[in-house]
């Protein structure tokens, strides 16, 4: 058996624009072949959701940098339908802001943004900025005083929490990331299936560590490239029939 663990943003999807369409033709593919196609991305669940319908996707997802993976029944046999990594998100937050202000970088987060100032700042159209801000187990921040970004991210370390970085934001996490969640994934994978070959797509630091995690992985950054890396390592070169 086959599965595809993908990032969304800056992968699968435009990071400007949120185009998927040159992946058309190696997600159609994949469907038609029966290959599970996981997101893996720092979205809430709310905007993956969203994705998923748009992308008429039904199989596991993994959201907010590994915070939790999400199965829906019968996507994995014998498998939970929710599995927990993160910390809470106040939990988080308030770490944040000691760490800012032990360390002197001005921060801010997601938190203390509206959903206007996340769509400016992201590019994200204002009602899936507001999907953006229904956290659960990563803030996502800017720094404000890149000078003083190496004191504030050991000060979040000395606290025993993890920092990434995405595509634009920094983010805050616990004990946890994509590699995480993905390894859960695949082991279920295994117990249902024994036979199990994974590839992975990503484009950012915060994917290296389920790009580790899988057979086979490959950095794009665009819809076009993870088309062609999708027909060259996952499914043979298309048909021109």
């Amino acid at each position: 058996m086959k599965v595809v663990f993908t990032d969304l943003d800056g992968t699968l999807l435009d990071r400007d624009s949120c185009d998927y369409r040159p992946a058309l033709p190696a997600l159609e593919r994949l469907r038609r072949e029966g290959v599970p196609i996981v997101f893996v991305t720092s979205k809430t669940r709310a905007e993956t959701e969203y994705w998923r319908a748009r992308l008429d996707n039904s199989h596991p997802f993994v959201v907010e940098n590994g915070g939790a993976a999400i199965i829906p029944a019968g996507s994995i046999a014998g498998a939970p339908e929710r599995i927990e990594f993160g910390d809470r998100y106040q939990d988080l937050v308030a770490a944040l802001e000691r760490a800012s202000a032990g360390s002197g970088c001005r921060v801010r987060g997601f938190h203390s943004m509206s959903a206007a100032e996340i769509a400016k700042l992201s590019g994200l159209l204002p009602d899936l900025a507001e999907l953006a801000r229904r956290r659960e187990y990563d803030e996502p921040f800017e720094i404000l005083d890149p000078g003083r970004a190496p004191a504030l991210l050991a000060a979040i370390e000395s606290q025993g929490k993890r920092w990434t970085r995405g595509g634009r934001f920094h983010h805050i996490l616990g004990a946890h990331d994509k590699g995480t969640a993905v390894r859960a994934l695949i082991a279920f994978y295994r117990q249902a299936h024994l036979e199990v070959r994974s590839y992975g797509f990503g484009d950012a630091p915060n994917d290296a560590p389920f790009l580790a995690a899988v057979d086979q992985m490959s950095i794009v950054r665009s819809p076009k490239a993870w088309r062609d890396a999708v027909f060259r390592w996952v499914l043979g070169p298309p048909s021109h029939r």
